[in-house]
This record gives structure tokens, sequence and C-alpha cells, in this order.
């Protein structure tokens, strides 16, 4: 249903999507999309899939080169077709160093192929503790998917908190006139959907759409690694189709990625409110096109931002080996439990024992699964990783050590060889892994007015 503000019908709309900056795609695909013609180039950079430790450590999630490849060819792209830009989650986890981090790429592939003069827009979603502070004494924040409540601890201990933006503050900029735009962290869906929206179309229609592209050539078939995917709003409907010549868009692949990341099948919930599905109609449009009508956007009463946010929870050091004596793969949990009962035993008074984390995984029994595993029918032979967790590097280090060497040489029924029971890949047998991160805030933020919450700012690249 179309905006009642609104007495014209929008223009259609075409949309070009990536699903992660820096993943590569098929050139062919690129061309493709400039033939059929894109108003809207739509690309996602970051996500929380990876974990916390590029929110954490505020690190990028993909690599200078690959994430200036992609620019490389994507920019001109755009600048032949006369297409907004717009760039979600910059860096991985959105921080406002990632953001200038990709910022910095983009000012140089625009310098290097004389795209200019272009307006760059920015859009910074990491947040001041003294704002989060503010906003939970005024009981602004409240519990999400963790159901447990946000302390001033909390925001002390986190290194990075971003807020996942919607597309308000995109529509603001966009109207502005920018031709790219760069933001932190944001919803996925916001990429595809601000820009329509600009242009008059319907909420739920548009963030259904942004759901099914978001993930770029996820949603056709055969799925072979990262592409590109296409989109047209028009009316009371959109398409989805693939640029890819060997790939289709069904309504199979378009209604399970409608599913993806999904607790409930037909509530798409995210800032401002919630996309019905309840309604939703996938129909063919030949063999490689989908159709999709009905798709519905309940605004919420009050909006709210998802917060994200993390702390350093010490310093990890891993060993990795491979076991093939079937008498010690018969016997792991014991063994396992023997070692850590004498590694206890020699650390004595010395160190404190909640001050480390040890654990064996058994990769080929339960390694991916652990105590929900269902079959753990163990093979010839079983892959351990031994990971040692603690407040310091050093103390890691030493754990870690410790483990690999009474792992490697411990007694066990049946056993004959004393030369060793782990084969080694790698030598140094154990390595550092550096700082580990954990997700503490992950929490709803209410805010009054969405797009002057985050505000843009702007720069002419010439």
């Amino acid at each position: 249903m179309q905006d009642p503000a609104r007495s014209v019908e929008p223009p259609s709309v075409s949309i070009l999507s990536h699903g992660m900056l820096g993943y590569g795609f098929p050139l062919a695909s690129l061309e493709e999309a400039e033939r059929r013609g894109f108003a809207l180039l739509a690309i996602d950079a970051g996500s929380t899939d990876p974990g916390p430790y590029y929110l954490g450590s505020g690190r990028p999630f993909v690599s200078e080169t690959m994430v200036k490849r992609d620019l490389d060819f994507l920019l001109p792209a755009a600048r032949r077709q006369k297409a907004k830009v717009v760039i979600g989650s910059a860096g991985g986890a959105g921080t406002a160093g990632q953001l200038e981090f990709v910022a910095s790429i983009l000012r140089k592939v625009v310098a290097e192929q004389g795209l200019g003069p272009l307006k760059l827009g920015l859009i910074d979603t990491e947040l001041s503790k003294p704002t989060l502070k503010k906003a939970l004494s005024e009981g602004r924040i409240r519990r999400f998917e963790t159901r447990r409540d946000l302390t001033d601890a909390d925001i002390e201990e986190a290194t990075h908190v971003v807020a996942q933006i919607g597309i308000e503050p995109m529509v603001a900029a966009l109207a502005d006139g920018c031709d790219i735009l760069l933001c932190g962290r944001a919803w996925d869906v916001a990429n595809v959907a601000a820009y329509p929206v600009l242009l008059g179309h319907d909420r739920g229609l548009s963030f259904h759409l942004g759901k099914i592209l978001e993930c770029g050539g996820q949603a056709a078939v055969p799925v072979e690694g990262s592409d590109l995917l296409m989109g047209r709003l028009e009316g009371t409907s959109f398409i989805v189709e693939t640029p890819h010549a060997r790939k289709a868009c069904t309504v199979e692949s378009v209604g399970a990625h409608t599913l993806y990341e999904k607790s409930n099948p037909v509530w798409l919930p995210g800032p401002g409110g919630t996309v019905d599905l309840k309604e939703t109609c996938f129909e063919p449009l030949g063999t490689d096109r989908v159709t999709v009508t009905g798709s519905r956007f309940h605004p919420a009463p009050r909006h709210t931002v998802k917060l994200e946010g993390a702390r350093l929870a010490g310093y990890r050091h891993i060993a990795i080996a491979g076991i093939r004596d079937p008498l010690m793969i018969r016997q792991l949990d014991a063994v396992a439990e023997g070692v850590r009962s004498r590694l206890v035993a020699n650390l004595g008074s010395t160190v404190a024992m909640d001050s480390f984390d040890l654990r064996f995984r058994f990769y080929g029994r339960d390694g991916v699964m652990g105590p929900l595993e269902p079959t753990p029918m163990p093979g010839h032979e079983i892959g351990l990783v031994i990971d040692v967790v603690a407040k310091t590097a050093e103390l890691a280090e030493t754990v870690c050590a410790m483990a690999r060497s009474l792992t490697l040489h411990w007694a066990y029924p049946g056993r004959i060889a004393t030369a060793g029971n782990l084969a080694f890949p790698f030598s140094p047998a154990d390595l550092p892994a550096g700082p580990v991160y954990e997700f503490n805030i992950y929490h709803l933020m209410e805010i009054d007015d969405p797009a002057a919450a985050f505000p843009f700012t702007t720069e002419v690249l010439p």
C-alpha cells in the first residue's frame, strides 16, 4: 500500500545489492546488472556473525585489499548508472574507526579513478559512555534478547558500543543530496530500503525487499559464494532477480531467505516497527524471477535502536593436535579430566583457578556441538584443540603449554608407546590468539527522533 501522504505513485526503482563488502563477486554479474540498469547500489559491510572480536577490538572485519577491490569495480559502475550508493555497517561492526577505515578507501578509489565530484555522507553510530549513561538514567534502555538489565558497569567495561540504526538517518542524508552514503552499524534491511522510502515507496514492501537483498546472491540458486542480486519496486509489488547467467531466483529461494535469521516466520522486527508477512504472496515470474506482494509495515509506538557493545574478556592461547590411537580416543574424557586435575595440582596456590578457563575441543566426536551432540561417534582420528582463555596473555600461554605437555605424555590404560600421544601440525605447537572479547551490551534504546540522534556529515570528493 502506498504512503497515504503521497497522491502520486512513486517511480519504479531498481536496486543492485552486494551482500558483503570485501567478499568479492563475479564481474560478469556486475556487467549484466549494468546492462539492466539500477538506481541504487546497496552494500552491506558488516555483521555480528563473526562474534564480538571486531566490535571489541575495533579492527576491520575484511582486509583493505579486498574492500578496495570491490569498490574499484562497484563505484565506477554506480557512477555510470548515476545511481545512489548506500553502505551500512562499515568495516564490520560499524565503529567510528571502522567507518573511517572504509571512508579512507572510498576516497582513494574516487581519486584514483577520477569519479568526482561526489557528495559523500557519513553517519557515525558509535555512542559515547556519557550518552549511554544518560539514556540509562532516564529509563530509555531496556532488556532485549539477553533478558538482563544494563548497568553503569557494563557501559564502563565496553570498549565500543554502537547503535544499529534504521532508515531515518539515511533518508535524511539522501534527501540532502548525498551521492554516496557511508554508515556505521546499520540494519541490513535499511541499506536497501532507505532510498525507495525517500522516493515514496511503501515501507512494508521496501523493508521486505531489503530483507531479501541483504545478503546479495544468497537468495538465488545455486548458491556459489558471494554474488550480486537485484530487485525492483513498482507500485504494490517488487521483483527479485539475479544478474548471474547460471542462477535463478525461485519462490523457494526467495521465500527461504525471507525466513533467514528470524525467530518468527511472519514478523520482521527492526528499528521503528515490524514488517507483517502474514499476507505476503510469492509468485514465479518466468523461470528465474519472483514477484512479491502483500507485505505490510506496522510502526512501533516508540522508536528503538539495538545497542551492541563488547568488553575485553581475557587473552587466548591454543594448541592444535591430532589423535589417532583408538585406545586413547575411547578414553578422551578420562584423559582430559586427568590432565585438568594434574594441572590444577601443579599450579597449586600460585594461580587463582578463576583466572583462566581451559577447554578441550574434540573435533571428530563432538567438537562442534559439545554436549548437545546427539551422536558422538568418534572415527579413526580426532582433532584436538586445547583452548585457554586467561586474564593475561602470559598466564594463557603458561596454562596452554602445561596442558599440551601433560596431554602429550599422559598415561592411560592399554598405552604402549611412550614417545607421545599427539601429532602436532605446527611448530610452535601452541599459538597465541590474542585478546578475547565478549558481548556485554545487547539492549534496546528508545529515541524520540532517530534522524536527529544520528546526524550525518558531508564532504565533497573532488
